[in-house]
């Protein structure tokens, strides 16, 4: 199977990311349908799709769980399986997962997968609650610590080893602010500067509030058919030919470095071997910049550059659009939004579009092989994807 292509995407659809006030989920998630059934006039969904995989991080948000039934029911899909993945801001990418084992078991020869969050009705303090859910309750949340807190950790010593520094941080919010402006589905369409940035609220040194990701609504799915099939459906289907999932202690405390995450190591090496590829043909990539400091952490994971140098990546804008390697070219979870539960198949649909010449003012020029990386909570949980278009 290496090199070979897994599954294919024949379409796919995103919601806008943003505020939606008096929606639930469930039509959050009946619009990116629409756009992936829209986008695909041979499929004729209630016949052609056979299965559905929805990553949906937290029932707390709207007191409603069984999510599988109802996105299948409001998206016109109801009767087939539709099962929720959960592996908090993971839940998409771990769904993708999900639906590449249907099609390859022969099961299911199309299926729909994707995510789903709303999250914007609630509070701060609330978000920040069911968020902490993914991290490790007696030793982290019991005692305070939030996400931005872990993630700081993790900045701090990333900086005592390497020497990055805030600024370095902050490029990556301005490259990401510049992408989510070219990008109509983007949250915050609003460009910063280094300076805005460094002088943002504190929220955990050294993670500013420019640094944080978005409390975003939004929904994401991405159509996938055995590749076989693929050109009865569109004339440029986009091969996924890497897949890797992987895990870690759910608590950070337990890790043997706090400079890099094991999961997205080892989700990543699945990927590039499966795919026989090596970072360096990569040539556009999502990655999961929850915080400013977890996209430079994911550019030495990756393989992009040489540990302790994914500072310099920044500085020299080897990442921004016209760069060696442009990465988060949506927006990323920075800028688009990051409805935790969509965003993994949010990344699949930016590389869909990159890979079929469809990205607009943020097209990335004869892009064939892109990569999309998920992370759920501060790192227990991670996946990759490599893509090949044809074109």
């Amino acid at each position: 199977m290496k090199g070979k292509p897994l599954v294919s995407i024949i379409s796919a659809g995103l919601s806008k990311f943003g505020k939606h006030e008096g929606v639930y989920t469930r039509e959050l998630f009946s619009y990116a349908a629409k756009e992936a059934f829209d986008r695909c006039p041979t499929l004729n969904p209630k016949q052609d799709v056979k299965a559905m995989f929805i990553g949906h991080m937290g029932e707390a948000y709207e007191h409603q769980g069984h999510t599988g039934s109802a996105a299948a029911d409001w998206s016109g899909l109801l009767g087939i399986p539709a099962t929720r993945t959960e592996a908090a801001c993971a839940s998409s990418g771990a769904a993708l997962r999900s639906g590449i084992y249907a099609v390859l078991s022969g099961l299911a020869d199309i299926v729909i997968v994707g995510g789903v969050e709303k999250m914007t009705h609630r509070s701060t303090a609330e978000v920040t609650e069911y968020l902490a859910m993914a991290s490790d309750y007696p030793f982290e949340q019991f005692h305070g610590i939030t996400f931005p807190g872990l993630f700081a950790l993790m900045a701090t010593a990333h900086m005592n080893a390497y020497g990055t520094t805030q600024e370095q941080m902050a490029k990556v919010a301005v490259k990401n602010h510049h992408h989510a402006c070219l990008n109509p589905k983007a949250h915050l369409q609003k460009e910063v500067t280094v300076e805005t940035v460094l002088a943002s609220k504190v929220v955990a040194w050294p993670l500013k509030m420019y640094d944080c990701s978005l409390i975003t609504d939004g929904a994401s799915c991405i159509i996938l058919a055995k590749p076989e099939l693929a050109k009865k459906y569109t004339d440029q289907p986009v091969h996924i030919i890497g897949s890797g999932q992987a895990s870690d202690t759910i608590g950070l405390y337990q890790r043997k470095s706090l400079t890099s995450l094991q999961s997205t190591k080892l989700a990543a090496k699945a990927a590039y071997d499966m795919a026989a590829v090596n970072p360096q043909d990569i040539q556009v990539a999502e990655v999961h910049d929850c915080f400013t400091y977890a996209e430079l952490m994911a550019y030495e994971d990756l393989g992009f550059c040489p540990v302790g140098k994914s500072g310099q990546l920044i500085d020299n804008q080897e990442t921004c659009l016209g760069g060696r390697l442009p990465v988060n070219t949506s927006g990323g979870l920075k800028a688009k939004g990051h409805p935790v539960g969509a965003t993994g198949t949010a990344q699949a649909y930016e590389i869909y579009l990159q890979l079929t010449g469809q990205a607009d003012k943020r097209q990335v020029k004869d892009a064939q092989t892109g990569l999309t990386h998920n992370v759920g909570g501060s790192g227990a949980t991670a996946t990759a994807h490599i893509y090949r278009s044809d074109n």
